[in-house]
């Protein structure tokens, strides 16, 4: 496994090295203190199996940086590490192609189970964001924002695969949690979409968390 660190705080950088290390312990890493040099690492044979991308940099930095990295190592999962956790930074991360966003504040053990998630094919979506204030969750709804769980029309298994989608499972996850075949699996996530009125997962997350609907069953 190779990985890379792109972050401007050598303290961070030790951090997540040692986090990395403790998924695989022969992992290859690289370190940067910009895009500007992490891309160029970046370009080295062979590419890296992940890239850690802090939003706030020197030069580069932002949504326009991991914009720019997703175009340059489109198969590479890239998850932004921030200590700006506002709804708006997450959500714009995720649709600029975040794999996965953890706040510099979590502990090595979420950090630890957010990349080995991102590694499994899932997205990192922090419930503590999600559910913090200003959060969609806690928007207020408007007198025609009158969805709820009951009125989705969606069956107990189908409210089963969304609350798993919420909590970043990939589809391998979601079929193995639940005991049901690829293609049933891909069904349900179609028929959740539609109900849901989303076109990405992403967006099904979110509508999930201002459903109430999040992480595993209870």
């Amino acid at each position: 496994m190779r990985a890379l660190v792109v972050d401007d705080h050598p303290l961070i950088q030790e951090a997540v090295s040692n986090v990395l290390r403790r998924l695989d312990a022969s992992v290859d890493i690289d370190v940067a203190g910009d895009c500007e040099k992490g891309i160029e690492l970046a370009s080295r044979a062979p590419e890296p199996d992940l890239i850690l991308l802090d939003l706030n940099l020197p030069g580069l930095s932002g949504i326009a940086a991991l914009k720019v990295w997703r175009e340059r190592f489109p198969g590479v999962p890239v998850i932004v590490l921030s200590a700006i956790t506002d709804p708006q930074t997450v959500l714009a991360a995720l649709g600029a192609g975040a794999a996965g966003f953890i706040p510099k504040s979590s502990s090595n053990e979420v950090m630890l189970n957010a990349v080995r998630l991102v590694q499994a094919g899932g997205k990192y979506l922090p419930s503590e964001i999600l559910s913090g204030p200003g959060s969609p969750r806690t928007v207020p709804r408007t007198r025609r924002d009158t969805t709820s769980v009951d009125t989705l029309g969606l069956t107990a298994r189908q409210i089963d695969v969304l609350r798993l989608i919420a909590s970043g499972a990939s589809n391998k996850v979601i079929c193995r949690e639940l005991g049901l075949a690829e293609r049933t699996v891909k069904a349900h996530i179609t028929a959740v979409l539609r109900a849901l009125k989303v076109s990405s997962r992403t967006q099904a997350a979110i509508a999930a968390a201002r459903l109430g609907i999040a992480g595993p069953r209870p």
